[in-house]
């Protein structure tokens, strides 16, 4: 009994608190259920909930279990088909038997745009309530661009897959202010949607994924904002909305109020961070892939990025599929991208050394690493300067014509860091990211300005944790 009434204890402070919101004290970062909050995960590939054949909740375990926090899904509105992108086993391409969207199916393949279909709803809020058991914040993204005609032609708002004749146009069309009577059957959708996930507190929203492609417009990603918005109006308290930027990075420009999240793909280097931190938001590098299989690639891009000041780091993992919803998939030489076990574990790590310190009262300071550091690598320094301090070294980078793109120098080596500390005795750790351990602890009394500080041998990169003692 008495675990019963922790477990509804629980719940109730959930629910009191709001959901996922931008942390009050520091925007750029958030608090979820009461505590200061980063999201990082390697995730399946948005197909959880289309994908009948996709058992959520063991993938959903998987995640918890290597202390991931995030899971990104799309809704329905859009699906791939086997080939799309070159990825195997790919959860966006269910069997045409097997896929399921707000719209009820008359016959294969063939929606009614003014029906709603209830199972799919009871799968979507099974979902999230799944995930928020499992402390797992679900990005929901409502739209997705159709790069290709075979994307168009499998959607239930093409005209050819609808008995309402809606979306006679062409798929370039199709996320715009000018397409007919396709626009009031998004809105009612999102309306639908934010209805049903109402009182979930491990929810935000994304309008569309890479909307840069497909020619879709900002104004239609602004009205589906609104749409949100108004549709939250009456609600004790609202769902943060992210909006999808750019493929690398790019400054913002007269950001729409509405959002609070402002997510990047591909963004390595992490200059996305830099470029907008000026916004006072949540940055997010929400999408990975296209650069090798190998995990080195991957973690040093997380790294990277939640230590140059990011909130979010959502890895596509590839070696999640039905049937392997585990992530043991091994998928082919050919894959887009990468995605391992032990990559998850060390994500978990990346998450769990910036939950050893007051994020919250931290922020971009590489103006503090003096010196050079080694040729040909990267430093970056989030600290709450004169008492904590997170130094991240890397040896990742962007080969221009190389196969894969993004490579990580795996040589040994050692390296001496200058980092400029007030007076004060500290203690300075350096962590290795593939395992946790620390490496080398070491105490040191700073006179004030330069502390030297020499690493012990290590490949690829190293993290190092400074605190005043």
């Amino acid at each position: 009994m008495r675990y019963v009434w922790l477990l509804l204890a629980g719940a109730a402070v959930a629910a009191a608190a709001g959901p996922i919101r931008l942390h009050p004290g520091n925007p750029h970062y958030f608090e979820f259920r009461g505590r200061p909050t980063i999201l990082v995960t390697g995730g399946e590939h948005y197909g959880a909930v289309l994908n009948l054949d996709f058992d959520y909740v063991k993938y959903l375990e998987e995640l918890k279990s290597k202390g991931l926090n995030l899971t990104r899904t799309f809704t329905g509105a859009y699906r791939e088909v086997p080939k799309n992108f070159n990825i195997a086993g790919n959860t966006l391409a269910p069997a045409p038997e097997r896929f399921i969207s707000p719209w009820e199916e008359v016959s294969r393949d063939k929606f009614d745009l003014k029906r709603w279909n209830e199972a799919y709803f009871r799968r979507l809020k099974d979902f999230v309530a799944q995930a928020g058991r499992r402390g797992v914040v679900v990005e929901l993204v409502l739209f997705c661009p159709y790069y290709e005609d075979s994307m168009w032609e499998a959607s239930p708002l093409n005209a050819a897959n609808n008995v309402n004749g809606i979306g006679k146009l062409k798929r370039t069309e199709a996320l715009t202010l000018n397409n007919g009577e396709l626009l009031g059957v998004q809105e009612a959708m999102v309306r639908r949607i934010v209805a049903e996930l109402r009182d979930f507190d491990n929810l935000y929203y994304e309008i569309c994924n890479e909307p840069y492609f497909g020619g879709v417009t900002l104004e239609w990603q602004h009205r589906i904002a609104d749409t949100i918005a108004a549709a939250e109006a009456g609600f004790p308290s609202r769902h943060l909305i992210a909006q999808n930027i750019a493929n690398g990075s790019r400054r913002i420009d007269n950001p729409h109020p509405g959002v609070s999240i402002f997510n990047f793909h591909y963004s390595r280097p992490p200059e996305s961070v830099g470029m907008n931190y000026h916004l006072n938001k949540a940055i997010g590098y929400d999408e990975t892939g296209f650069d090798g299989s190998a995990d080195s690639t991957y973690r040093v891009q997380g790294w990277d990025f939640m230590v140059a000041g990011g909130a979010v780091y959502s890895h596509l993992d590839y070696s999640f599929t039905a049937g392997h919803e585990d992530g043991s998939f091994q998928y082919p030489p050919a894959q887009p991208g990468g995605g391992s076990a032990a990559l998850r574990s060390q994500f978990g790590i990346l998450k769990r050394f910036m939950e050893s310190l007051d994020f919250v009262r931290m922020a971009p300071h590489n103006e503090l690493l003096k010196g050079r550091v080694p040729e040909e690598a990267s430093g970056r320094v989030l600290a709450e300067p004169g008492k904590a301090y997170a130094v991240y070294l890397h040896h990742g980078r962007i080969v221009k014509d190389g196969k894969p793109r993004y490579q990580v120098d795996a040589s040994r080596r050692k390296t001496t860091l200058r980092l400029e500390l007030p007076a004060g005795n500290y203690q300075a750790e350096w962590v290795d990211t593939r395992t946790g351990a620390v490496a080398r602890r070491e105490r040191c009394r700073a006179a004030g300005g330069e502390q030297v500080l020499e690493s012990p041998e290590y490949s690829e990169d190293v993290a190092l944790r400074v605190r005043r003692r």
